[in-house]
């Protein structure tokens, strides 16, 4: 079957699917996905097998760290993939819900309606992990989902194919509710842009190259999320200590994620006590500093002078870039002219400063006080989460069961005409 018959043929049997997981019972819907939490801890040796044929041909390739990282799969990681399945079960179902009703001057009661966005294309990249966290939400969220991954995580993605298809064939529900991509060639991409006739939203998810190709490209709505340049500011009210363990779990924690701070702006006030043991903290933790030349004054011999090119970029590495700051709105006019709307923090101790930072900063997630890492769906609460979106429509920021749904207007009457 050629790449076009083979798209179309799961468009086709997406649609179908979707129809069916529109109406289906919430009760259905969480024994598949329980289900499917026990499949993964069953399985994990099958899985982690897998998996390693996947890192093998990854490290015989010569890619980066952070991506080895990414597609890595642990025992550890299994079991919280199976728990955050379990954690949207027990989440309230979206689709049904009912809101707003109100009753109008003719006496019909209008209101909407929560349902599925229906069919989802998800494109994404490295981490095989994205695979079940999607199906979960699809479900649940009663939509059905055809998964595009990276062809660095073929064989864990088809490792967990099988144990999706066997979770929704013990429920009784269609198995082509989601589907794999079981081929890594290119050119199903371009098939998978142009199917509108089947595929309600395109869900891009990896390196800026693939979502600025994805979107430049679709026939479809498509959900984006660029980069990742996320800022923590230490305010001149900060807590000392409190800023650096935020400011260095923002960095360290996990650096090849696009929660991961990649730019630290201090103001100049707490500069001389917080940047002399950050830089040691830094160090230790074997961090490659980037400094304006205030910065740089501090450590000449463990700081790089950062060129502009610095405050725009995402590293997804063991790299930070620092600058120091004259004052409150300098780091505001920094953040708006470099960020890219996911996530930023700031360190304040000072109340009307942390209110106006929450209001001024128009990113998915603000914080006070709080590292650049919460801004996931599992530790927003979602249960997982399909991507963080970056784009101003339904859905901004993390993409949990409610932001896999939209609502319809409907209509209560009693014979109501127009006249």
């Amino acid at each position: 079957m050629n790449s076009t018959s083979y798209v179309r043929t799961l468009g086709h049997r997406a649609k179908v699917a979707a129809a069916v997981l529109g109406t289906t019972p919430t009760a259905t819907k969480n024994d598949a996905l329980l289900h499917l939490a026990g499949l993964l801890r069953e399985n994990t040796a099958a899985v982690l097998a897998a998996n390693r044929q996947d890192l093998e041909a990854a490290k015989g390739q010569g890619l980066s760290d952070a991506i080895i990282d990414r597609l890595t799969l642990t025992p550890e990681r299994l079991n919280g993939l199976a728990a955050g399945v379990e954690e949207i079960v027990a989440l309230p179902d979206p689709v049904g819900e009912i809101n707003g009703l109100s009753l109008r001057p003719n006496g019909l009661q209008v209101g909407r309606m929560r349902i599925p966005l229906g069919v989802l294309a998800f494109i994404f990249e490295s981490r095989p992990n994205v695979t079940i966290d999607a199906a979960a939400l699809c479900l649940k969220s009663g939509n059905a989902v055809i998964l595009r991954g990276g062809k660095e995580a073929l064989a864990s993605n088809l490792a967990f194919a099988g144990l999706i298809a066997e979770a929704l064939e013990s429920a009784g529900l269609p198995t082509n509710a989601v589907q794999v991509v079981n081929t890594p060639d290119r050119t199903v991409v371009q098939e998978l842009l142009a199917l509108d006739e089947y595929i309600d939203l395109l869900i891009p998810r990896g390196g800026e190259g693939l979502i600025r190709h994805v979107a430049e490209n679709s026939r479809i709505p498509v959900i984006k999320h660029y980069q990742g340049v996320c800022h923590v500011y230490v305010d001149e009210s900060a807590d000392v200590e409190m800023a650096l363990s935020i400011a260095l779990n923002s960095k360290v924690q996990r650096p090849g994620v696009c929660n991961a701070a990649e730019t630290l702006l201090v103001h100049r006030s707490v500069a001389a006590d917080f940047l002399p043991p950050f830089i040691d903290a830094c160090a230790a933790h074997a961090v490659e500093l980037r400094g304006c030349p205030e910065t740089v004054r501090f450590d000449s011999a463990r700081i790089q002078p950062a060129t502009d090119a610095d405050w725009g970029t995402e590293y997804l590495d063991l790299i930070l870039s620092v600058k120091v700051v004259a004052a409150y709105d300098e780091a505001l006019d920094h953040i708006r002219l470099y960020g890219s709307d996911h996530t930023e923090a700031i360190i304040t101790e000072n109340y009307s400063t942390a209110q106006d930072f929450i209001r001024s900063v128009p990113s998915s997630l603000v914080l006070v006080n709080a590292s650049t890492r919460f801004n996931d769906g599992g530790q927003l609460g979602l249960g997982a989460e399909i991507g963080i979106s970056t784009t101003r429509l339904h859905a901004y920021g993390p993409m949990g069961l409610r932001e896999l749904t939209i609502e319809k207007y409907i209509a209560y009457g009693e014979g109501q005409i127009r006249e």
